[in-house]
C-alpha cells in the first residue's frame, strides 16, 4: 500500500510545479500599503492593476469611519453561533431586504463566503435526479459545487447558445426518463475574460425548454446596469433569473456575498444550505460595512460613472494602439500577448520593476500554451495619469518581448524548466 503522501511528493500539481521560481514575486505576491490605486510592492511604488475594489469603497473615508465604529460597538465576534441557532439579528435581515430590493427579487438570503456559498446554492438545488447544464468557463466555484451533484452534469461551449440548446436538449431526454429537472448556470460576467454570460438568449430558451436558471454575477454586481443591480439589468432580463449570485469582494469591498429569488426559493435554501446552516453567522462588522457600502453604491451614481471612465480610457487606449483585448463587455481588462512561460516571468519583472506596473498574469495551464495573459481591474480610485503611464509601459514590454528580449533574459529559467 502507498503512503498517502506518496503523490504529493512526487507532483507538486500543475502551479505548484513552479513555487520555487515563482512564489513570493508571481504568486503570493505582497502588496503593501492602503488599498489604493497605487501601493507598494518589494519597497517600490506601483500602480496596481490587481485590486478587486471596483468602485474605490475599500479604502472610502465614509467606509472606514463605519467599519470601525461597527467594530468598536460589536467587535469582530459578534454575533456568536449560525444564524438558524443563535446567529440571527434584525440588521442581518435590514441587509437582506435592501439587496432584495436593489437587484429587484423578492428576498434575499446573506452567506459568509462567496465560494461556500455557491457551491452549497447548488448542492441545494438539485437532487440525484436532477441534471446540471453549465458554461464549461465556468469559475472554479461553480465547478466544485457540480462535482457535489450526484446526477448527471452537461458543459456547453463557452458562450455558445447553439452548444447550449444541443446540451438542453439532451438533458430534457434524460429529465424525463429520471424524473427530475434541469438547472443551466452561467456567469453574469466571465471574470478572466471579462466576456458577460449571454443571458438574454440563455433566458430565451426557457421559452422552448424547462429550466431553472443560477447567475453568479460576481463581477457584474455593482458595475453593469443603469442602477449598477448587476449583468441581468443590463441584458433585460433580470426577472428571467431564477437564483441570482453576487459577492461582496467585489464593487462592495467586504466579505460575504447573498443569493436573491423568489421568496418560497429563499425560505428552502436557508433551510438547505449546508455551508450557511453549520457555519458561524456573518459578523455584524461586516453587515454594517456592507449596508453602508451598498447606500453609497445606491446613492453615489458618481462611482460607477468614474469607473467606467477609467475603464473606456484604458480598455480603448489599448485597442488603439494594437493590444488584444478578445472580447471584453465588462471593466475586466485581459491583455493577450503571445510567448512562453519564462518570457512572461521576465515581462512581468519588467513591468514591476522598471515600469511601476503591477498587474496580474495568467499563463498554462489556465489558458493554452503559447499565451500570456495580462488581465487588469481598473477602479474607481485610477486617475488617467495611471492610464497613460501603462499604456506606455505596454507598448515598451510588448516591444521587448517581441524583439526577443525577455527570451534572452529567460534562457536560464527555461533551461530549468526543460522547456
Amino acid at each position: 500500500m502507498k503512503d498517502l503522501f506518496d503523490k504529493i511528493y512526487r507532483d507538486k500539481g500543475p502551479l505548484g510545479r513552479w513555487a520555487s521560481q515563482a512564489e513570493g514575486y508571481f504568486v503570493f505576491p505582497k502588496l503593501e500599503g492602503e488599498i489604493s490605486n497605487r501601493m507598494k510592492f518589494q519597497g517600490k511604488d506601483v500602480i496596481t492593476w490587481s485590486i478587486n475594489d471596483y468602485l474605490g469603497l475599500a479604502n472610502h473615508p465614509e467606509v472606514r469611519k463605519v467599519d470601525a465604529e461597527a467594530a468598536l460597538q460589536y467587535g469582530s465576534a459578534y454575533p456568536m453561533g449560525a444564524r438558524m441557532m443563535s446567529g440571527h439579528t434584525n440588521l442581518h435581515e435590514q441587509l437582506q431586504n435592501e439587496l432584495a430590493e436593489f437587484v429587484n427579487k423578492e428576498a434575499t438570503y446573506l452567506l459568509n463566503f462567496g465560494y461556500q456559498g455557491i457551491m452549497s446554492t447548488i448542492d441545494a438545488l438539485v437532487s440525484k435526479d436532477d441534471i446540471i447544464v453549465y458554461d464549461v468557463d465556468a469559475h472554479a466555484c461553480i465547478i466544485d459545487g457540480v462535482r457535489l451533484h450526484m446526477g448527471k452534469r452537461f458543459t456547453y461551449k463557452h458562450n455558445d447558445i447553439e452548444s447550449l440548446e444541443k446540451n438542453l436538449e439532451r438533458a430534457t431526454k434524460m429529465a424525463e426518463q429520471t424524473g427530475g429537472g434541469i438547472l443551466v448556470i452561467s456567469e453574469g460576467v466571465f471574470g478572466m475574460r471579462g466576456e458577460q454570460g449571454k443571458l438574454k438568449e440563455i433566458a430565451a430558451l426557457k421559452k422552448k425548454y424547462k429550466f431553472r436558471f443560477l447567475v453568479d454575477d460576481a463581477h457584474g454586481f455593482g458595475t453593469l446596469g443603469k442602477t449598477g443591480a448587476g449583468a441581468g439589468e443590463e441584458q433585460g432580463v433580470q426577472d428571467d433569473i431564477d437564483v441570482y449570485f453576487a459577492t461582496f469582494a467585489k464593487a462592495i469591498a467586504s466579505t460575504g456575498a447573498f443569493i436573491a429569488a423568489d421568496k418560497e426559493i429563499i425560505d428552502y435554501l436557508k433551510y438547505n444550505l449546508r455551508s450557511q446552516m453549520f457555519a458561524k453567522s456573518l459578523q455584524m462588522q461586516l453587515v454594517v460595512g456592507a449596508r453602508k457600502r451598498l447606500e453609497m453604491l445606491r446613492t453615489m451614481p458618481e462611482l460607477k460613472a468614474k469607473l467606467w471612465e477609467n475603464v473606456d480610457a484604458l480598455q480603448s487606449g489599448l485597442r488603439a494602439r494594437g493590444f488584444d483585448l478578445g472580447t471584453t463587455q465588462s471593466c475586466v481588462t485581459p491583455v493577450y500577448l503571445k510567448g512562453s512561460i519564462p518570457e512572461a516571468m521576465a515581462l512581468v519583472k519588467d513591468l514591476r520593476e522598471n515600469h511601476g506596473i503591477f498587474c496580474s498574469i495568467v499563463v498554462y495551464p489556465v489558458i493554452p500554451k503559447g499565451l500570456i495573459l495580462l488581465r487588469m481591474i481598473p477602479t474607481a480610485t485610477h486617475t488617467l495619469q495611471d492610464v497613460e503611464d501603462t499604456l506606455n509601459a505596454f507598448s515598451a514590454i510588448r516591444d521587448r518581448l517581441e524583439n526577443g528580449t525577455y527570451k534572452r533574459l529567460s534562457a536560464a529559467v527555461s533551461a530549468a524548466m526543460g522547456e
